[in-house]
């Protein structure tokens, strides 16, 4: 594959290591925009995320650059379409990902933001799910270590040391184990309980940052959690009804709780406080019948703004605006590719010319010093296996977003969609009609940007009237994993 940046120490560096900020990355997996309470939740508490957004800065108008994990988790890391890499959706098993035709691993190769930071004496660390490669019967992925990392551990879905889940319901007198299988994807092994694997991440991110701080460095940490995302396995004591949305909300506050020791180490250790960004987000929408979306139409897998807008808290006090804490930004309009280039502007590592990113450097933005929105439009695909989701369908093939505007097609331009996201957020009246040659001029746009993105399988796959089921090995995994 052609390199589409270039690689390693590819930024000049513009200030000491010991002057730049540490940068912390949570990235949850499958949560709704509306599932934080600071967010309009009304049936669960998030008290460690809310008060991170009553002292910084929440944003309503944040993205990420695909429906589904694994090409979100490739946009975030890169700073790139995640279809540059031909990671278009979930990493699955060997013959799933060629019938899709994705990759079966994000190439090394490819530019990291961690790698990017490693080089210029920041101490990497990943924490959580990676989903990246190394998942299934894929066992020869490069390590997490391969893109920048100097320590990580991860679940079921990436090489090297990981945290693996028992489960506990009501009435078990023993736990069971799920995905004992991963444990060929390399070790060592910890089996803990579902409920707490998310203090199991955090305690290890807190090591990690206190042996960097003693060492005098600087440090990156992703803090990726994949509790929320089915199946829900909360304290047996939080079980509720058993149903699908209770568990939901149960392991949501569980999580938020197991945040707090982190935070509150973060904010209350005057060097870290004064010169830490804790950035919170989600990496896709909710599944069905579990997260919420808000007001949003659509969900996790669909290119609708419930499937790809996310929830994002930006914390720092010693960083942020001092007069805009606590404020709620709802007009700036970015994503997920727009963290790579804004972070590495707010340590102070500058790219070289050279190089080029499909985000923008919205510093300014994340510091509440600005209010502005990316000046290009931002592009999704749809995963190529997600023509049908949850038996919905057909769902749009492509969709764009420019200004105000979001129009959603097929591969061919046809059957568009266009809503004006400032009347009606929800994309509940479609006035394509109404405006021909806005849905031209988009139209021209995103198809000419899908072209030069490397193709997939999304053709073939969506003109069959019905999906194809998965195999029964896929169904024990991607069904509650993808």
């Amino acid at each position: 594959m052609r390199c589409f940046l270039a690689l390693p120490l590819l930024f000049a560096s513009v200030a000491h290591a010991a002057e730049r900020p540490n940068i912390v990355m949570v990235f949850i997996d499958d949560m709704g925009w509306g599932d934080f309470s600071c967010f309009g939740n009304r049936d669960a508490q998030t008290p460690n995320v809310d008060r991170l957004a009553a002292e910084g800065v929440r944003f309503s108008q944040f993205y990420v650059n695909a429906p589904i994990c694994s090409p979100s988790r490739c946009a975030l890391t890169t700073g790139q379409y995640p279809q540059r890499w031909r990671i278009a959706s979930y990493l699955a098993h060997r013959a799933e990902n060629e019938r899709r035709g994705v990759a079966n691993w994000l190439d090394p190769q490819a530019p990291t933001l961690a790698r990017i930071l490693h080089g210029h004496g920041y101490a990497t660390g990943h924490f959580g799910k990676w989903h990246l490669g190394g998942q299934r019967d894929v066992e020869d992925a490069p390590p997490i270590s391969a893109y920048g990392f100097d320590e990580t551990l991860t679940n079921f879905e990436g090489m090297g040391a990981k945290l693996l889940p028992l489960t506990l319901k009501p009435g078990d007198t023993q736990p069971g184990r799920i995905w004992t299988d991963a444990e060929m994807l390399g070790g060592p092994v910890v089996w803990m309980q579902r409920c707490e694997i998310t203090s199991g991440f955090v305690g290890a991110a807190m090591a990690f940052i206190e042996r960097t701080v003693q060492a005098g460095k600087p440090f990156y940490v992703n803090l990726w959690p994949d509790d929320v995302h089915s199946p829900y396995w909360p304290p047996v004591a939080k079980w509720g009804d058993g149903s699908k949305r209770r568990l939901y909300l149960s392991v949501l506050e569980e999580m938020d709780r197991q945040f707090g020791r982190l935070f509150d180490h973060i904010r209350n250790t005057p060097a870290l406080r004064d010169n830490t960004l804790i950035l919170v987000c989600s990496d896709n929408g909710p599944d069905v019948g579990a997260g919420s979306a808000g007001t949003l139409r659509g969900t996790k897998a669909t290119l609708y703004e419930g499937g790809t807008r996310s929830p994002l808290v930006v914390w720092g006090p010693g960083l942020i605006a001092r007069d805009k804490a606590g404020t709620h930004n709802e007009t700036s309009v970015f994503a997920a590719i727009d963290l790579v280039p804004s972070l590495l502007a707010i340590v102070g590592v500058a790219p070289r010319p050279e190089v080029t990113f499909d985000g923008e450097n919205l510093a300014p933005v994340l510091r509440g010093e600005s209010t502005a929105s990316r000046a290009a439009p931002l592009f999704w695909r749809r995963p190529p296996d997600r023509k049908f989701a949850y038996g919905a369908g057909p769902l749009p093939d492509l969709s764009v977003r420019e200004g105000d505007w979001k129009l959603l097609c097929e591969y061919n331009g046809s059957q568009p969609e266009l809503y004006n996201l400032a009347d009606d957020p929800g994309e509940t009246t479609n006035v394509a009609g109404q405006h021909p040659d806005v849905v031209r001029r988009l139209a021209e746009a995103l198809l000419a940007w899908n072209k030069t993105m490397p193709a997939d399988h999304g053709p073939a796959l969506g003109s069959e009237s019905k999906p194809k089921p998965a195999s029964k090995k896929r169904n024990s995994h991607a069904a509650s994993k993808s």
